[in-house]
């Protein structure tokens, strides 16, 4: 059965080298291709880049922000939702998605592997946290998406 949900929460390193950066790019723009929705922390490294490829391709983002202000949202942000609550707001990106795609990160993106783990969402891993077997493992953004689309489908 599909999901009628089709908001996809990547999350990442706020900073990142020019090879996550062209990955979360390049998983924007299949999302978007897929008619997927990112919803994301709404700042700059991988966040930035995924929102940047889902807007080339006229996807729809969110960006759920630590801070009070919207204005902080990156550029590519659809619907910026200033939370004020900091890093909280990790369990609101996870609980607002369907599945969750890892690229790379800290320990915010751990914080937010470990919500995601908890409340059974699937999850998908490209070079990030080698934290459970339930990480599902891509080598690629065609390989995420492929599984992806398997998982909810």
């Amino acid at each position: 059965m599909e999901s009628k949900n089709k908001t996809i929460a990547i999350i990442g390193a706020r900073d990142c080298d020019s090879i996550i950066s062209q990955i979360a790019e390049q998983i924007g723009s299949l999302l978007a291709e897929s008619g997927y929705t990112v919803i994301c922390g709404g700042l700059g490294g991988v966040m930035e880049a995924v929102c940047k490829g889902a807007k080339a391709h006229h996807g729809t983002t969110i960006g759920i922000l630590p801070g009070d202000d919207p204005h902080e949202a990156n550029p590519y942000v659809d619907i910026a939702i200033a939370t004020g609550v900091g890093v909280s707001r990790n369990l609101i990106i996870i609980r607002s998605a369907t599945a969750v795609i890892a690229i790379s990160g800290g320990y915010g993106t751990l914080s937010e592997l470990a919500f995601a783990l908890q409340l059974g969402k699937p999850v998908i891993g490209l070079g990030t946290w080698d934290i459970s077997d339930d990480v599902i493992v891509a080598d690629s953004p065609r390989d995420a998406m492929k599984k992806l689309n398997k998982l909810l489908t």
